[in-house]
């Protein structure tokens, strides 16, 4: 289950150049546009609304935004079929918080005899405007419509479309309490509500058990289909209680629920108290990995900032992939630049490696007996992303990593190595400001995230955003 993107297509032209060749060039790229990532990307179109289909004429301007609010689209595209009108452009975009893409061909004729069209020249006099009027905008460079360039370009914009959207009057659920001792946690929700529009909501242990139980007792045919295919795919050979899937399950469906319920979209997740509101010996670790494959990240201990940073990850990989939040644990023992990503079994069963036998394991944590999710994943290249804040400044962190084989350990983990140096990392997320929790998905999306950063940032709002990467300067070590 993928992901999907509403984007307002308005191609452009300039009033007083000829409708005729711009004409021409409409039909050239339009279907080259249409062809692009069909399946992720829903077009909320102005052909019927202007002459020949595109925008020129200053009466446009209002039927445009008016189908564009009707249709709550999540980006505006504004192909160039010449010069273009940057009053036009600029009166539709100004109306939407929402990224806006503007591109325009290399025209393949320039003679004294034919400057018909002067796409680029219009392309540079409209993005002044819309600077003038703070609107942030994407731009794929001046190249042929049936440019590589092209295709790359649109496929990040659309992941960075999906992000924005995805970021936009946000709820992410609060399940349970802080752990008393995380200090490293703590959040300010009413700066959240102000710089981005999202908004924390509390789910109660006594509701999560409440409904579980009655899940369990019900014992219905989804209950039962759950753990014949939870019990399919995961070794449970060491599980000798034999509620203990049942309740799992039922504690997946039960939160599934309630953040649907809640119109939530992520959580930060007390762990050790949603397995004893659920009726676990030890912690609901489990849970969270089945949640983040059902399309639901939770981040353990409560970490907001964590949720927040898997949301991002798991939009820009359009939903097709689970993120992760891990701890980071141990240095390599014989590789400089490698590093432990690891937590106590929260790592979504689609990331393991299915080689090496995932399971439930029994194992002690300190006083506590306990199954705990038990595998290593799979091998791959991953980005690497935190998101977080310090006196009313963002941060957002971001590297690339590829995993490495390393000693074999407990809970859900994998190794990697990274680039320029670990220590560099280091320093990088001790100084951050950042925590010991990094959010991780499989693919490298850096440059998406890099774009990101340019949209939340919003100077005439006062909100600023950071962006950190490993190869930023920074304070070093000594």
């Amino acid at each position: 289950m993928h992901d999907k993107v509403k984007i307002g297509l308005m191609p452009v032209k300039r009033e007083f150049f000829s409708i005729q060749t711009a004409r021409e060039e409409y039909d050239i790229i339009i279907p080259i546009i249409h062809a692009q990532m069909q399946e992720y990307v829903e077009w909320v179109e102005i052909d019927d609304l202007c002459e020949q289909g595109m925008a020129c004429h200053p009466q446009d301007v209002d039927k445009i935004v008016k189908r564009f609010k009707e249709a709550e689209v999540d980006a505006v595209f504004a192909p160039f079929c010449d010069f273009g009108e940057e009053s036009v452009v600029t009166g539709v975009c100004k109306e939407f918080k929402v990224p806006v893409l503007i591109w325009g061909t290399k025209d393949k004729v320039s003679t004294y005899e034919h400057r018909e069209k002067e796409t680029q020249c219009g392309v540079f006099a409209a993005t002044k405007v819309l600077r003038n009027y703070g609107v942030t905008f994407s731009y794929i460079w001046n190249c042929e419509a049936d440019s590589p360039d092209f295709v790359v370009g649109f496929e990040k914009f659309v992941r960075v479309v999906n992000v924005m959207k995805n970021l936009r009057n946000a709820n992410i659920a609060s399940i349970g309490d802080r752990p008393a001792g995380f200090y490293s946690v703590i959040h300010n929700q009413l700066q959240l509500i102000k710089n981005f529009n999202i908004s924390v909501k509390p789910i109660g242990l006594a509701a999560i058990g409440q409904l579980s139980q009655q899940i369990c007792e019900e014992n219905s045919e989804e209950l039962q289909a759950y753990v014949k295919d939870f019990s399919s795919r995961i070794d449970i050979s060491e599980v000798e209680d034999e509620t203990y899937i049942p309740k799992v399950c039922a504690g997946v469906l039960a939160v599934e629920r309630l953040m649907k319920q809640n119109n939530c979209r992520a959580a930060g997740f007390d762990c050790f108290g949603v397995g004893r509101a659920v009726g676990l010996p030890g912690s609901g670790c489990v849970i969270e990995g089945e949640l983040a494959d059902r399309g639901l990240p939770t981040a353990c201990e409560m970490d907001i900032w964590g949720a927040i940073s898997m949301l991002i990850l798991k939009s820009a990989a359009l939903g097709e992939d689970a993120p992760l939040l891990a701890d980071w644990t141990y240095r390599h023992p014989t590789n400089p630049n490698g590093e432990l990503i690891w937590h106590g079994g929260p790592f979504a069963y689609s990331l393991a490696d299915k080689a090496k036998n995932p399971m439930i394991k029994a194992r002690k944590f300190g006083p506590r007996s306990m199954y705990e999710a038990h595998w290593e994943l799979k091998q791959g290249e991953l980005t690497m992303l935190r998101m977080d804040e310090l006196d009313g400044e963002y941060y957002v962190f971001v590297g690339n990593a590829k995993t490495i084989e390393g000693p074999a350990t407990t809970g859900t983990y994998v190794w990697v190595e990274v680039e320029p140096s670990w220590k560099r990392w280091e320093e990088k997320l001790m100084f951050g400001p950042f925590i010991h929790h990094v959010g991780g998905i499989y693919g490298d999306y850096a440059d998406v995230f890099e774009e990101v950063v340019r949209y939340l940032n919003d100077s005439r709002r006062g909100v600023k955003v950071n962006l950190e990467t490993p190869y930023t300067p920074g304070p070093k070590s000594l």
